[in-house]
């Protein structure tokens, strides 16, 4: 692959970057597109720009992985500073309330596990959630206040690391939709000393972690770093079951017509991706013992 060339080229694969605080989402996307000349590329799982870490980035035939992405579990490492809640509950924002007080390691020890397992939250408002057609971190930028309904997010783990009068240090393991910076506002607001997220780091999204991370400076200035960084397609699918069929089964699944799983030990239900080789196939579901293509990758094998 020649990362330098004008022309955009069919690039398939996913790049794990560890995004600096500062840079959007969109734009890091941008960055690594116009780096490998891509013809197409996508995230999974938008990062706030206060915040770093893990930020996963699809291309080409990739991008058809990312909805398994984005349903994985993420870890986030976060700080919440105590005394001030603002409108974006980060420290971007402006301050909404205030308090003197500040709570004792044992105190925030005895309120966490409320904010463990399913819970309800209200997203924050400075949030990208689509309001009547409108995102609504735009409907609060113009005054307006959004109106965004309390939802159902899975948090699996929540740690204390470390803690200060002025500070906490924790660590969450949640699911899909979870929001740290509605975390970090309702925590404050259950210990009445109110508070804003003031760090953000994401550590995992699904399979990815920062092990796999590569920082965009040493792409950009390191050609074979950049060549080698680009994980398979299939990379994406690492939490999902896999099946190895043969040619004649992953041309039927090309075609969008369901196989038959004659191996003992494959899945029963659920979704699961068909291997050829080491080439990903087809996703699909298991039903009555046959996978049925719902997307096909169009890759050699």
């Amino acid at each position: 692959m020649n990362v330098a060339r004008r022309h955009r080229v069919e690039v398939n694969g996913w790049i794990v970057l560890d995004k600096p605080v500062g840079m959007t989402s969109t734009r890091a996307v941008s960055e690594l597109k116009h780096l490998y000349q891509a013809k197409k590329a996508g995230h999974a799982g938008t990062l706030d720009p206060l915040a770093s870490g893990i930020l996963p980035i699809a291309f080409g035939e990739a991008t058809k992985t990312v909805p398994f992405v984005q349903d994985g579990e993420k870890v986030y490492d976060f700080v919440i500073s105590w005394g001030t809640e603002t409108d974006t509950d980060d420290a971007d924002g402006v301050a909404t309330a205030t308090s003197e007080l500040r709570p004792e390691r044992a105190e925030v020890d005895a309120a966490l596990p409320d904010f463990i397992g399913e819970i309800m939250q209200r997203p924050p408002d400075y949030s990208a959630i689509m309001v009547a057609g409108e995102r609504a971190y735009d409907l609060a930028r113009d005054g307006a206040v959004p109106n965004l309904r309390e939802r159902l997010v899975r948090i699996r783990t929540l740690d204390l690391l470390s803690h200060s009068k002025q500070q906490t240090h924790l660590r969450a393991e949640c699911g899909k939709g979870t929001y740290v910076r509605a975390l970090g506002r309702d925590l404050g607001r259950k210990l009445g000393c109110f508070g804003h997220i003031s760090a953000l780091r994401r550590i995992r999204v699904g399979p990815f972690s920062l092990a796999d991370a590569h920082v965009l400076q040493a792409l950009r200035n390191e050609p074979e770093r950049a060549i080698s960084a680009m994980l398979p397609v299939a990379a994406g699918l690492a939490e999902l079951p896999g099946i190895v069929v043969d040619r004649t089964a992953a041309a039927r699944l090309r075609r969008g017509q369901a196989i038959l799983l004659r191996d003992r030990n494959a899945p029963v239900s659920g979704a699961a991706y068909a291997m050829c080789g080491d080439v990903p196939v087809a996703i699909g579901a298991i039903d009555g013992g046959e996978l049925v293509p719902s997307r096909v990758f169009n890759l050699s094998f």
